[in-house]
């Protein structure tokens, strides 16, 4: 995937260029420019096309607000020392993927940032049509999963479950055990279990004779 590319606004010239030095630290993220006015904002955001716009609220000649609502194709991300509830609500509204209330530290942009490179990839990942459980992940709504049987480890599903998301095929337990370093009867109970959990889906595989092979496939 190519580089995130960001736009960052905000009145103070400093504060613009410390925002613009924690974006240009994260990995995959590229700032394309700087806008302290409302009106460069949208400008620069029809020039330059970014994916993404960290605007702030207080901006000279207009509300961050009624930019937000005056941009398209772009996602926003509001940063402000605004924290009354309408403020909030109204950029909910305007359709701001978050919203960080100054001051705050690089690790806060740099968490949210990420939560929105994460969003980005799953969005791609997809296709052209969402399953359900796809846009539960996305809003993050996904339904808690069922709780692990006695006997059975987190470690060790979370193992069983990154060896099955990996291999990007369906697997046998067997296959699956050797790459993960289990038993068959093991690795059996774990892929079990990531299916009751909606993470995983059993497939028959129908040879010429006897019982159909069990292969399980990574559903997320």
């Amino acid at each position: 995937m190519s580089e995130i590319r960001v736009l960052v606004v905000d009145d103070d010239f400093m504060v613009a260029r410390i925002h613009s030095g924690y974006v240009a630290r994260m990995p995959g993220f590229q700032v394309v420019a700087a806008a302290h006015t409302g009106a460069s904002a949208l400008a620069m955001t029809a020039e330059l096309r970014p994916d993404l716009v960290l605007l702030d609220i207080y901006l000279p000649d207009m509300s961050g607000l009624e930019v937000l609502k005056a941009l398209h194709d772009v996602d926003v991300l509001m940063i402000s020392a605004a924290r009354d509830v309408s403020t909030v609500r109204e950029a909910m509204r305007g359709g701001a993927v978050n919203y960080l209330i100054k001051p705050f530290t690089a690790a806060a942009l740099t968490e949210r940032l990420q939560q929105y490179a994460d969003t980005r990839k799953r969005l791609t990942a997809i296709g052209a049509e969402a399953r359900q459980d796809d846009v539960d992940r996305l809003f993050g709504t996904q339904p808690i999963a069922a709780p692990l049987p006695k006997g059975l480890s987190s470690a060790t599903c979370a193992l069983v479950a990154d060896t099955l998301r990996e291999s990007g095929r369906d697997l046998s337990a067997a296959e699956a055990a050797s790459l993960a370093g289990l038993s068959r009867v093991s690795a059996r109970r774990y892929l079990e279990y990531l299916c009751v959990a909606g993470h995983a889906e059993l497939r028959p595989r129908y040879g010429t004779a006897g019982r159909p092979e069990h292969r399980y496939r990574w559903l997320g």
